[in-house]
């Protein structure tokens, strides 16, 4: 009888760490090792032979040895970019206090927006055996896209699975937030409102500026008159005063203006400030957020409100469903748009409804 090859195993058989091991070419306790994140003790090309191997092969580490070490530590990791940014850390503490409500311990790392600290930390999270993981504004990467084909326990917060894949999300419906603010411009009379935005690689900013531009195109605006400017970089602060200069460099000021976050339109604040316009005189601005320090330093900004507060236990929610085994749908949450009054510095009402029409010479 002929000796048995690796590749002769039949399809439905569970693939092994000694296939793996056999097919890179390095010994078992090597492939264990990268596999859950110690790579300090093998070559770039023997991890990446590996990792390469592992894709290929489908291999899947043992379901019940981790399970169990997982229910031990009941530890999940969070990995948020930039928690200098009020909403980053807003959706870090609810989820925080939420995990420690239910018995679990959260662990915090800031990727910066970074592809390669993500995949860093993946790695390192994965060796620690965390029983979760919550990927907050996850960017495209190797080792997501790796978590992902293996089945591992993400879910994803704010911005949708980069990898194109489906997965789990908790956020809330960014193109009707857009859609909401643009229905505020028309009801204000202004109806050539124009957008600013960073790059449009991340599914919220990407449906923002769609459900904004939608919506004014569905109210008789064409697309192609629509302002909109945007700028590179990762601080908000900077790219809403680099975009602000793009746009009026081009279009000159609009009557009213969309920033697809709080801090961005910081920036433009700051760059009208310099250019002595008049906020929200001669530009009504509305941002997405609704940072809590907009009452106090911020009276001239509109904002949608975002619930970061109910994050937390949206998360745990959705957690459980993973971890029960099931795929659970998406949860958005209610967002709703803060009209201030800028001469008093109060909250006044949400803006009033009223017909759309509107007409274009």
């Amino acid at each position: 009888m002929s000796r048995r090859t690796f590749s002769d195993r039949s399809a439905s058989s569970p693939v092994s760490l000694a296939a793996v091991a056999h097919r890179a070419g390095v010994s078992i306790a090597t492939v264990s090792r990268i596999v859950n994140g110690q790579l300090d003790r093998a070559s770039k090309a023997t991890v990446a032979r590996v990792h390469k191997v592992v894709r290929e092969m489908g291999y899947v580490p043992n379901s019940v040895g981790r399970a169990l070490q997982r229910r031990a530590n009941r530890i999940v990791a969070m990995l948020s970019p930039n928690l200098d940014n009020p909403a980053m850390a807003a959706i870090a503490a609810s989820t925080e206090a939420a995990l420690r409500e239910a018995g679990y311990v959260m662990v915090l790392a800031d990727t910066h927006d970074r592809a390669d600290l993500q995949d860093f930390y993946l790695r390192a999270m994965r060796a620690q055996f965390v029983q979760g993981y919550v990927l907050v504004s996850a960017v495209k990467s190797t080792e997501l896209s790796a978590f992902v084909a293996r089945g591992e326990p993400v879910l994803f917060v704010n911005r949708r699975n980069p990898t194109g894949k489906t997965g789990a999300f908790v956020g809330i419906d960014n193109r009707a937030a857009g859609a909401e603010v643009a229905r505020f411009f028309l009801s204000h009379h202004i109806e050539r409102p124009a957008v600013v935005h960073s790059a449009l690689s991340s599914s919220a900013i990407a449906d923002r500026v769609e459900g904004f531009v939608g919506e004014l195109a569905r109210a008789g605006v064409p697309r192609s008159q629509i302002r909109r400017a945007s700028a590179p970089g990762l601080a908000h602060l900077e790219i809403g005063y680099a975009a602000a200069r793009a746009l009026v460099a081009r279009y000159g000021w609009p009557k009213g203006l969309l920033c697809v976050s709080d801090l961005m339109a910081y920036g433009v604040h700051r760059f009208a400030m310099e250019g002595g316009i008049s906020v929200p005189e001669q530009c009504m601005i509305v941002g997405i957020d609704d940072n809590p320090l907009n009452r106090w330093l911020a009276p001239w900004l509109n904002s949608v409100h975002i619930p970061y507060e109910d994050f937390g236990a949206a998360i745990v929610r959705q957690l459980k469903t993973i971890w029960s085994g099931r795929t659970p749908p998406d949860e958005l949450l209610p967002h709703r748009l803060i009209a201030r009054d800028a001469r008093r510095g109060g909250i006044g009402p949400i803006y009033p409804p009223r017909a759309l029409g509107v007409s274009f010479q």
